[in-house]
């Protein structure tokens, strides 16, 4: 934790106010859509958070997000032949759960628009191919993505504000990463 974020965390503690819960950084591989392959989504600390299972042989790319249960969280699919690259992400109940559209015309910035089921749409913004961008909501970060965060090469972390649906952001920076591809 940052010292600014502790003076911060001390500060609300010492005038009562309610301590918003910290983040929670995740690990990811680049190229999730490597044909038929499966790897885990660890937190920050090495915990094992999710598992990610690339399917082979399929038409257009497809993979799953499943909780560490192995339970079906997030199903990510490519719609081919379109106007814009898009991406459709659907729940375990095979509904859509948000659909990802990479901007036509970008001339500084990388930009997606995700739209999402029953709820207001999220924006993303920054320097895809290097994994230095923000998603957020009405102005608001919803996440942030970062290589800076880890050394490993063909590793990025995704940070998850407090109270988002992880599983959901996870399978937006995926999908967002076989768009760069």
């Amino acid at each position: 934790m940052s010292p600014r974020r502790r003076r911060e965390r001390r500060r609300a503690r010492q005038q009562g106010a309610e301590i918003p819960a910290a983040p929670t950084r995740y690990r990811m591989r680049e190229k999730l859509l490597a044909i038929g392959e499966d790897f885990v989504i660890e937190t920050a600390g090495g915990q094992p958070a999710f598992k990610v299972d690339g399917k082979a042989l399929r038409v257009r790319n497809t993979i799953q997000i499943r909780d560490r249960q192995g339970g079906l969280r997030y199903r990510v699919q490519e719609r081919v032949l379109r106007l814009k690259e898009t991406m459709v992400i659907q729940g375990a109940d095979g509904r859509t759960a948000a659909t990802i559209k990479k901007a036509l015309v970008t001339p500084l910035r990388d930009r997606f628009d995700v739209k999402v089921a029953g709820g207001p749409p999220l924006h993303v913004q920054g320097n895809i191919l290097d994994h230095e961008y923000t998603i957020t909501r009405n102005g608001k970060p919803v996440a942030t993505v970062s290589k800076r965060w880890f050394r490993v090469r063909d590793t990025y972390g995704v940070e998850v504000m407090a109270g988002e649906d992880d599983a959901l952001v996870l399978a937006i920076a995926a999908a967002i990463d076989t768009i760069r591809q």
